[in-house]
């Protein structure tokens, strides 16, 4: 199959858990009546993107109320889902998690996001994650029915090390859960997921919560789905939405021919490499 029909669950996040969950569920049903092979939910997508609520909210993976409902629906409408992410506790420690189901529920990869969101824009927003979050030491690359992924989370996106790692160990399209604000959002989000897909000739996507102005934390939006030539085939604003937008993976051979970026690379003189 090169064909896969996307969708971007673009859902607005509240501060009430059991609320959220019961709206990424009527969101995944919706792209199921419409024949989505593929579902995608938002970074934090069950949890306020809060150093505090990411405590309050944390689950454990083997009894979580969050993944066992997603797993649920993965198997019951026979879809794929990746849970954009939780934050997910394990033992005296949290993480910011995402996890990719199948069609038959079962879970086929997790990842911790990486590179943790530490900035100090000075007068616009400051925030630090590793206040309470762990970092992830591992690369997530999935193998499905439609080829592997590649799956990051947010601040991930922009660190191109990691993108080109992923796509040499086979990644035909790039996952990543995001939450950008209204600083970094509207001068970084689009250049970077474009940029990411056009790096590598892959296609490259990132779903995020709907602005919740009554939130502390302004989510910028703007779910996206670039193509391997850079170009933005769909883009959302900052309202709650659902995208549904359908891929063929053959583009990445034909650009991958016309353009041979990846062959052309002087793996002689330098080279990305995992340690």
């Amino acid at each position: 199959m090169t064909k896969i029909k996307l969708a971007l669950c673009q859902m607005n996040v509240i501060d009430n858990k059991e609320a959220n969950i019961e709206n990424a569920s009527l969101m995944i049903n919706e792209a199921i009546s419409k024949n989505a092979d593929f579902i995608v939910l938002p970074e934090m997508f069950n949890c306020p993107y809060s150093n505090d609520k990411f405590i309050e909210y944390a689950e454990e993976e083997q009894n979580s109320l969050t993944l066992n409902k997603i797993a649920s629906l993965a198997k019951n409408n026979n879809v794929y889902i990746l849970a954009g992410s939780i934050p997910e506790k394990e033992e005296d420690k949290l993480y910011n998690t995402s996890y990719l189901f199948d069609r038959s529920g079962k879970m086929l990869a997790k990842h911790r996001k990486m590179h943790l969101f530490d900035i100090d824009v000075k007068g616009k927003i400051t925030f630090k994650e590793s206040d309470v979050l762990t970092a992830g030491d591992d690369f997530t690359i999935a193998d499905t029915e439609f080829g592997k992924i590649g799956i990051g989370i947010c601040y991930d996106v922009r660190f191109p090390e990691l993108a080109r790692i992923m796509v040499e160990k086979g990644a035909l399209i790039l996952f990543y859960p995001g939450a950008f604000n209204m600083t970094t959002g509207p001068a970084h989000w689009e250049l970077l997921f474009r940029s990411r897909a056009l790096d590598n000739q892959v296609y490259c996507v990132g779903v995020a919560p709907a602005l919740n102005k009554d939130a502390s934390y302004h989510s910028f939006g703007h779910s996206i789905i670039a193509n391997p030539w850079g170009e933005v085939l769909a883009e959302a604003n900052e309202e709650e939405s659902l995208i549904i937008c359908e891929i063929d993976l053959d583009e990445i051979k034909k650009v991958r021919e016309e353009l041979p970026l990846l062959k052309n690379k002087r793996e002689d003189l330098y080279e990305v490499k995992r340690r």
